[in-house]
């Protein structure tokens, strides 16, 4: 569920072996090291095991927040073939509110050393 400056990823565990999560990403304009960008929470829990993160993105960057989550959660247990990135409607939205908090435009620069 997408609302401006949060959104919410849940999917239950319904057999035993499944993998269940419920995570909220929130996020806010700020200033980063490289100048204006995004910060981001992202809270909740992963199989029962809580999760508690925060990470910045620059604004060139700012539109990858979902590849940023995706490691995160990884981390505390999601595994890679549990697709987040599978709510579209929800990323989409979230992805326009991003850039029209920090005014990006298509074909906004990229820093080279941030295409690593």
């Amino acid at each position: 569920m997408f609302e401006p400056g949060h959104l919410h990823i849940a999917q239950p565990a319904l057999q035993p072996d499944d993998i269940g999560y419920d995570i909220h990403i929130r996020y806010e304009t700020a200033q980063t090291d490289a100048g204006a960008g995004m910060h981001f929470t992202l809270e909740g829990e992963i199989n029962g095991k809580p999760v508690n993160e925060v990470f910045d993105l620059p604004k060139d960057k700012a539109y990858n927040f979902a590849s940023e989550a995706s490691h995160i959660a990884e981390k505390y247990g999601l595994p890679k073939d549990v697709d987040l990135h599978d709510m579209h409607g929800d990323y989409d939205a979230m992805f326009e509110d991003i850039r029209d908090k920090l005014d990006m435009k298509s074909g906004d620069a990229v820093k080279p050393e941030h295409l690593e």
